[in-house]
């Protein structure tokens, strides 16, 4: 039997600013990657998204990333190993005391945006994250771009690890995601995307950008929740990954890594 864990980045509203459609999003994911308040979100976001996904069963997690509201986190910035520690301890310690507050188990920490691919590619990175993710709480599950520095960090030091797979991103020839900055960074074809995301859980295979099959393993598929079309996305997604019998279940039920 195949099983997936199906995620999404919410919490990103923050003040006045909408973004999203995280009410409707949790009702079709298994996990809630939310934002600690340095690329998006705040703690009336944060406490609001806890409270949701806490009502519908939907695992929690911490989502930090860059100090970079304006460039939503996706604009790279150079910091020491010792700064990225700290960084990551005071956000994902911003939503374990939220989820402490309600009661709410915090399941895992997703880097966010440029962090993550930066990670992704940036072993003493990687290994700041994975460091402090392990200080917090050892238990914590880090999701992790497939096959990337960030996964070796964590099975480094010791961590559940799960292996992330991105539905409506495309992918380089070393399993990298393509840079947004390129045109052809994102799937938009809703069809084609569902078909590539259940040749990676079922066959452990990704056509990368130059025609070439690379190796994959999917413990955890991304939908971006901040994207227009999101909820068709995620809704969609879901009904066709029951249609080929792959079950849908978060880490905290039972664990995919």
């Amino acid at each position: 039997m195949y099983s997936i864990d199906l995620n999404s980045d919410l919490g990103e509203s923050y003040g006045n600013y909408r973004i999203g459609n995280d009410d409707e999003v949790l009702k079709y994911i298994t996990s809630a990657n939310i934002a600690c308040g340095y690329h998006a979100g705040d703690h009336n976001v944060m406490m609001k998204t806890v409270k949701k996904a806490k009502e519908l069963g939907v695992g929690v997690g911490a989502h930090p990333g860059f100090p970079d509201l304006s460039g939503f986190g996706r604009r790279e910035i150079r910091m020491s190993p010792e700064e990225i520690y700290n960084m990551m301890i005071y956000q994902i310690g911003a939503l374990l005391g939220v989820a402490n507050s309600q009661k709410v188990s915090v399941q895992h920490v997703k880097p966010h945006g440029a962090l993550y691919n930066m990670a992704s590619k940036n072993k003493e990175m990687a290994m700041a994250i994975a460091k402090a993710v392990k200080d917090l709480d050892k238990e914590l599950v880090l999701f992790a771009l497939a096959g990337s520095e960030l996964y070796k960090a964590g099975v480094e030091h010791g961590l559940k690890v799960a292996q992330e797979v991105f539905a409506d991103r495309t992918y380089q020839p070393d399993g990298t995601l393509t840079s947004r900055l390129q045109p052809n960074a994102i799937i938009h074809d809703l069809d084609f995307a569902v078909e590539r995301v259940i040749r990676m859980v079922k066959e452990g295979k990704v056509r990368a950008v130059n025609g070439e099959d690379i190796d994959i393993q999917a413990d955890t598929i991304c939908v971006h929740g901040d994207e227009p079309q999101a909820l068709s996305f995620v809704k969609t997604l879901r009904e066709k990954l029951k249609q080929e019998k792959i079950m849908i279940k978060n880490f905290g039920v039972s664990s995919n890594v």
